[in-house]
């Protein structure tokens, strides 16, 4: 396969670009700052998350199932602050991708999994218009990774062939899903190695 028939770049955004939004390291640390039983609550998320990701329950109705089944010491505000507090950008990664994407000649989508609210914060707060041209994200078209369906809408969306797409997550998982399909998948683990793909992506495309 031709590297210099790529038109669409694909992206995960937490684990990529972002940290993750909601993932397990932050219910632990919530666990811990508001002193509740994080089995239970990690429980009741696994049986919910689902449902929020792919935009069928707002936020605070699954608040209303994880956190605030019982009488609780604290607001809902406090909460809601403290999950949006957990989405930081990870380190150089996307002022470094902004900034490569200017003259890279790639369009760029992402295929995320995340609860609208969540999803809509991250996209407002890091400015990810302006990296990403379009977002697929499971809140938005009812499917999540590693659901095929979710790859498939995206290329139907951006109109290219799995042979013209270039796909990056951080979770082996989603690199497999999109290969069975057919597209270039990468393992994303640190900016240094996603960094040299890229770079030779965009040399490639400058020489078609």
């Amino acid at each position: 396969m031709k590297m210099h028939d790529i038109k669409i770049l694909f992206f995960d955004i937490g684990g990529v670009v972002l940290s993750n939004g909601w993932g397990q390291e932050s219910r632990k640390l919530a666990a811990k700052k508001f002193d509740l039983d994080y089995e239970e609550v990690n429980a009741l998320h696994n049986f919910i998350f689902n449902v929020y990701e792919i935009g069928a329950i707002t936020l605070d109705e699954y608040l209303d199932t994880v956190i605030f089944n019982h009488p609780r010491e604290f607001t809902r505000e406090d909460f809601k602050q403290f999950i949006y507090s957990r989405s930081v950008e990870l380190p150089e990664t996307l002022a470094w991708l902004k900034k490569w994407k200017k003259d890279c000649g790639f369009r760029i989508i992402s295929i995320n999994n995340e609860g609208k609210e969540l999803n809509d914060y991250r996209v407002k707060k890091y400015k990810l218009h302006e990296f990403f041209d379009a977002f697929v994200s499971s809140c938005e078209v009812k499917m999540r990774k590693p659901d095929p369906g979710i790859f498939k809408l995206a290329m139907g969306i951006a109109q290219v062939s799995p042979k013209q797409c270039v796909y990056f997550d951080d979770r082996i998982m989603f690199v497999n899903a999109a290969q069975k399909l057919g597209i270039r998948a990468f393992l994303h683990t640190d900016l240094a190695s996603t960094k040299a793909i890229l770079e030779k992506l965009k040399e490639e495309n400058h020489h078609k």
